[in-house]
């Protein structure tokens, strides 16, 4: 298994890297959106920045690395059906869980990468990010990353063509962007909305990831990780049944 595993990983990491859009959605997008976000609040005093561009940045530029994998996983999903590749793979000898964890293995390491390039550009134009603890946020980052791509295989197995794959994607992960509390606390949304935010995986993967780039130990987060790991295991759960190969 692990070497038919290996194999088709390097093939699927062969053909995401032919796909100029998905390399620029989860590497190149997220380190251009936080050089030219990082470069509107050069010269102005912390306090008279918005909360994202005083605090939360990096958090953001992570975030959508991850949001940028969710979206290219559905879409490829999408594609592979409707073009008889998923079917085709299914009667190999490969395992069907071989076949979708060389996605997932795919993704997860196009967003390390991500946030690699992200630190380097980001010490290289504004210098190091001194005491944050950038082992423990990788961590973080690929665990997030890792829970919502089980929702992203629920995605992938209602939307009906690929043609619809990637603006559907975009549609539900931005509406979850947009309440995680990363442009305005959940706090201070009406009650209707905080009840849907606290519904969200995205909430917790934001408080998540804010507490580790501040220094915060994982035991300070239990919370997140409990919920996001249940999320993760109900969204897998869900996925394994609703699969479609054709």
């Amino acid at each position: 298994m692990l070497r038919g595993l290996w194999t088709l990983t390097w093939i699927e990491t062969k053909i995401f890297l032919r796909e100029p859009l998905g390399v620029v959605g989860t590497v190149g997008f997220p380190i251009l959106l936080f050089l030219l976000m990082r470069r509107m609040g050069r010269g102005v005093a912390p306090s008279a920045l918005p909360p994202l561009l005083s605090n939360d940045l990096p958090i953001f530029a992570a975030v959508m690395s991850a949001v940028g994998a969710v979206i290219s996983l559905v879409a490829i999903v999408a594609i592979y059906r409707e073009g008889g590749i998923l079917k085709r793979l299914r009667a190999t000898p490969l395992h069907p869980v071989t076949i979708l964890l060389s996605h997932v293995i795919v993704k997860l390491g196009f967003t390390a990468v991500s946030l690699a390039a992200l630190v380097l550009a980001g010490a290289r134009s504004f210098g190091p990010a001194a005491g944050v603890p950038l082992a423990s946020f990788a961590l973080a980052l690929l665990f997030t990353t890792l829970c919502l791509l089980s929702i992203a295989f629920i995605i992938a197995s209602l939307v009906p063509t690929a043609r619809f794959a990637q603006p559907l994607s975009t549609l539900v992960v931005y509406a979850m962007l947009g309440l995680s509390g990363l442009f305005v606390s959940i706090e201070r949304l009406p009650p209707a909305l905080q009840a849907v935010a606290h519904l969200l995986p995205l909430s917790y993967a934001v408080s998540l990831l804010r507490g580790v780039w501040r220094g915060d130990g994982w035991t300070a987060h239990l919370t997140e990780i409990t919920v996001l790991t249940a999320m993760f295991l109900a969204g897998t759960a869900i996925a394994a049944r609703v699969f479609r190969w054709e």
